[in-house]
């Protein structure tokens, strides 16, 4: 296992990036580049925590990052290997920002505007499909980034019971679907709906834009296997780097998004 092209890589402590998306944008490229093929066994939580002088919590969230994209599939007992191909799951029913960005060979980050727990408004209540009106809620903004550019203002809601003991520091730090990941809240189902829109001055100026540009508006609304709605997000993305294309097949119809370098 010391041959395995992960650990001939090197992370950056003086990166902004946490260590484990640093990790799982080197897995994803020699996954992408063909130096890792469906089938090969990942080194051990072991040996990423000696080569890359991390904690093994650190190890285990990229792990579970990359098996909730379908990337790679734990083993009991023997390991973790990467995926084949058609066990890896579609990016329009999970979606993870860091691994969408890293997968284009382009450096993700994000900047946490606010931060706070909130009683849902009655609009909220019936989005997240809450039982009891009065359940507190995360609500969460932030500015993410790609190549150290603001791309998408987003701001996200989410019941606070899924993962009580959120707080501002952890979310600067994680990434929170590796979080929820590790309390079992997985992603299985999501729509999105996109309108185009016209910035406003705040906006704009939030995503380095002149007032009156166009953007795309994105919300979303994800379900586990159940069927719990637990998140809602709402996305203002720059049209002007980012196209979407949309393929129709036999099967129906799916799109990814392109990000301009």
């Amino acid at each position: 296992m010391s041959h395995n092209p992960i650990l001939q890589s090197k992370l950056s402590m003086d990166s902004d990036i946490p260590l484990y998306s640093q990790l799982v944008s080197i897995v994803n490229r020699n996954i992408s580049a063909g130096t890792l093929e469906p089938g090969d066994l990942l080194p051990s939580e072991a040996e990423l925590c000696k080569t890359f002088n991390i904690s093994r919590s650190t190890v285990r969230q990229a792990i579970g990052a990359l098996e909730t994209e379908g990337l790679v599939v734990r083993k009991q007992g023997r390991g973790t290997f990467v995926a084949e191909p058609k066990m890896r799951r579609k990016s329009d029913t999970v979606y993870s920002f860091t691994s969408e960005i890293s997968a284009m060979g382009m450096t993700p980050s994000s900047t946490l505007i606010d931060f706070e727990v909130m009683e849902p408004t009655p609009d909220i209540v019936k989005v997240l499909e809450l039982s009891n009106p009065q359940t507190p809620v995360y609500r969460f903004t932030r500015i993410r980034n790609v190549n150290e550019e603001p791309l998408i203002l987003e701001t996200s809601f989410y019941p606070q019971y899924i993962y009580p003991k959120l707080t501002r520091e952890l979310l600067q730090t994680h990434s929170f679907y590796s979080l929820l990941y590790e309390v079992g809240i997985v992603p299985f189902s999501a729509v999105d709906s996109y309108e185009a829109v016209v910035m406003g001055r705040q906006e704009a100026e939030m995503l380095g834009c002149r007032p009156g540009s166009c953007a795309f508006s994105a919300q979303r609304r994800t379900r586990t296997e159940t069927g719990l709605v637990y998140e809602f997000t709402q996305s203002l993305i720059r049209a002007d780097r980012v196209k979407l294309d949309v393929f129709l097949h036999k099967d129906g119809v799916s799109f990814a998004r392109s990000v301009d370098k």
